[in-house]
């Protein structure tokens, strides 16, 4: 660990929320001539306040750690370029249109890559009421079943999450223009499917 470095982005987090080294200290429980010796590159903050120290500022421990941030390229807005990823702990779902170092449950993320069309998830999707009625003949069981659907399509993401012993079927709104339908099993993962609907 680079204390100089540490110490440079402490300074700059600090100045970018507006915040004295008074201000860090005392929520930290600390003096401020602590702070100011960070910030000086003579020491790094102790184990115990890494945690802390990471929420005043609002940047990630391990980018502390690193003493710099790695800002992504802006993101260019393509919604058909969407990144999924599900947390293998408690299932949460999060998605992201550019760049992201996504983490839960205190695990980085990585983001699902769409497998091949697997026998068992046949697709089948009907027009009923104005809607396109989908259903997936797949078991719904607690170990192994479909944890969502999501529609994306131009700049738009449609996504319904599913529960065990459910059916696996969903009603979209009527669209009329090409899209995706992206369906993630628990147990084969991620699969695209293209969806034109029917004019």
């Amino acid at each position: 660990m680079d204390c100089k470095k540490v110490g440079q982005l402490i300074l700059k987090l600090r100045n970018e929320k507006g915040l004295t080294q008074k201000q860090v200290a005392d929520s930290l429980n600390i003096s401020n001539k602590t702070v100011s010796k960070w910030e000086c590159g003579m020491g790094c903050p102790d184990v115990t306040l890494w945690t802390e120290l990471s929420e005043v500022l609002g940047a990630d421990v391990l980018k502390l750690l690193e003493g710099e941030l790695k800002p992504n390229k802006p993101d260019i807005g393509k919604i058909e370029k969407v990144k999924f990823y599900v947390c293998p702990s408690c299932s949460n779902i999060l998605i992201s249109t550019g760049e992201a170092a996504i983490s839960c449950c205190g695990r980085k993320l990585a983001m699902l890559k769409p497998v091949p069309q697997h026998d068992e998830h046949e697709v089948t999707i009907q027009e009923i009421d104005m809607q396109h009625f989908i259903s997936i003949g797949h078991p719904m069981t607690k170990e192994h079943y479909i944890l969502f659907i999501a529609y994306v399509q131009n700049e738009r993401v449609l996504l319904h999450r599913l529960y065990p012993e459910q059916n696996a079927e969903i009603n979209l709104p009527m669209m009329r223009s090409r899209g995706n339908l992206y369906i993630y099993c628990t147990e084969h993962g991620l699969m695209k499917y293209p969806f034109k609907a029917k004019r």
